[in-house]
């Protein structure tokens, strides 16, 4: 299996932004559609934001939509997360994983890794 490490997390203000990383660990990284996915206290899992593995596809929940911006670089085995005019209701921890495609963004391994924390202050 793909060894993922999520990292870019952190403390920003509502309308901040920040830039999420992940970094693959395999060169099969490449032909795998990944998404990212949230969990804030008490609240179930649920799918932020998923890519093709071309990146020619993408797909976004409506909660972000038009706010985070989903992209990769196979050639550094990295998917980002760019997510701009931040809100308190994004505070959760962040993860990412393969997927079975951009339009059915469901995570394609059942472990996940450390993910990374982000922190919106009102």
């Amino acid at each position: 299996q793909v060894q993922l490490v999520e990292s870019g997390g952190g403390l920003v203000q509502a309308g901040g932004s920040l830039r999420l990383s992940c970094a693959a660990s395999r060169r099969t990284f490449s032909y795998l559609a990944m998404g990212w996915f949230r969990q804030a206290p008490g609240k179930e899992r649920e799918s932020v934001a998923a890519i093709s593995w071309s990146g020619s596809s993408t797909y976004y929940a409506d909660s972000v939509k038009g706010r985070f911006t989903i992209s990769r670089d196979n050639a550094k085995n990295t998917v980002y997360l760019h997510m701009n005019s931040l809100k308190a209701e994004d505070t959760a921890v962040y993860y990412c994983n393969a997927v079975l495609s951009a339009s059915m963004p469901k995570n394609k391994y059942d472990s996940w890794g450390q993910g990374t924390q982000v922190t919106v202050s009102s």
